[in-house]
């Protein structure tokens, strides 16, 4: 890789994290939900009744992210947990009405102009710019 490439590269990946920063807490002004906190409803919306752990795989987020997460969303009502009947040990969150009223009133998690302009995009493109981006995340992703 060149500086120039690394330069290039570094500068992109600081304007992506510098606007998903500031959407995060508009996010949090406007409708009470951090980025990562709207991440999580909705995967608990999309998956039903959940597991932590089903949900840290499914949001990509370490389990003990998810609990301190699930916490906070729990003291504000937005989610519940509860046990299994038939196992004690497996704990379930699920939406309350209040997380499902959220669902249905919040914006995208990238905000509504971002989701406007993808959205104008040909599929294709929009595939292309997904696969890039995950790919990019594999790279930068710590060597197991």
């Amino acid at each position: 890789m060149t500086a120039e490439e690394t330069r290039d590269l570094l500068k992109s990946l600081r304007r992506i994290a510098r606007a998903s920063d500031l959407q995060s807490h508009a996010l949090k002004s406007q409708h009470g939900l951090t980025g990562p906190q709207l991440v999580i409803v909705m995967a608990v919306s999309e998956l039903s009744e959940v597991t932590t752990k089903a949900l840290a795989d499914h949001a990509d987020l370490s389990p003990a992210t998810v609990v301190t997460v699930l916490d906070n969303l729990e003291q504000h009502g937005v989610v519940e947990r509860y046990r299994s009947a038939a196992d004690r040990r497996i704990v379930y969150t699920r939406l309350t009405q209040k997380g499902r009223d959220m669902v249905a009133h919040t914006p995208s998690v990238f905000g509504e102009k971002f989701a406007h302009r993808f959205a104008s995009l040909s599929p294709a493109r929009r595939r292309e710019l997904i696969t890039s981006v995950a790919e990019l995340a594999e790279l930068m992703a710590p060597s197991s």
